[in-house]
């Protein structure tokens, strides 16, 4: 049986601030085998690392990246909402996050979340990740079929999108530009399941936070599996 892969959802977001360094160096410590991440463009154009785009839920600020600049970012407190105890933490660039896993894990696997739905940010993303020698070992994600395309299309990146009814600007023929297909446990148990699966792609399956999810991502033929609490993930898949 292939491999299962392991991977982090915003590095190890059950203990840590997510889509923080820290959250990224304990995932990796931890001994995952991938790790997932969110990309948005500044106000200035450079690709940093946060989920929402709106900066309010992580930092407690009301504005959105894309109307932020890089320094202005670069100001966020992206730990203390988490926990006090990681005050100070801030809001990576996608350079500072692969300049980490170049050092840490240069053979790990990177999940590339694009939800600056631009080609601006796919073009950036991709050029960092050649630079930092992770582009081959990268799967795209999106919830855009229209930008799924154009990864493959334009850089014939390696994707994986989503159930159509999940997908913004979905065509008929937006599966073709798929290699792997994203379905979360709710999915995955549910009488739609079998629709996705029956399309003969890899399937992902997120987010994975105990044993027993774990075991049953396995048996639905999970080719990874995505956990924010990596630990029963790893115990499971490793025997650790």
């Amino acid at each position: 049986m292939e491999k299962i892969i392991a991977e982090g959802h915003r590095g190890y977001c059950a203990r840590y601030p997510e889509n923080t360094l820290i959250s990224y160096r304990a995932a990796m410590q931890a001994g995952v085998d991938a790790f997932e991440f969110d990309v948005w463009l500044s106000k200035d154009g450079v690709p940093v690392i946060m989920h929402d785009g709106n900066a309010w839920r992580t930092c407690g600020v009301d504005r959105h990246l894309n109307d932020m600049t890089l320094e202005e970012i670069r100001g966020l407190d992206a730990g203390s909402r988490f926990d006090g105890k990681y005050a100070g933490e801030r809001v990576p660039t996608l350079e500072e996050l692969l300049a980490q896993a170049r050092a840490m894990r240069p053979d790990i696997m990177l999940g590339v979340e694009i939800k600056d739905m631009r080609e601006e940010t796919c073009d950036k993303t991709v050029a960092l990740l050649k630079q930092y020698g992770f582009f081959d070992g990268c799967i795209f994600y999106a919830f855009n079929a229209r930008i799924i395309k154009y990864l493959k299309t334009a850089h014939n990146a390696r994707t994986m999108g989503y159930p159509d009814f999940q997908m913004a600007e979905f065509e008929p023929d937006s599966y073709d530009y798929y290699d792997e297909i994203g379905l979360n446990l709710k999915i995955m148990r549910s009488e739609v399941f079998p629709i996705y699966r029956d399309k003969g792609m890899k399937m992902h399956m997120y987010c994975a936070d105990t044993e027993a999810d774990v075991r049953d991502a396995i048996a639905h033929g999970a080719s990874l599996i995505t956990a924010n609490d990596i630990a029963p993930l790893l115990k499971v898949l490793k025997g650790e």
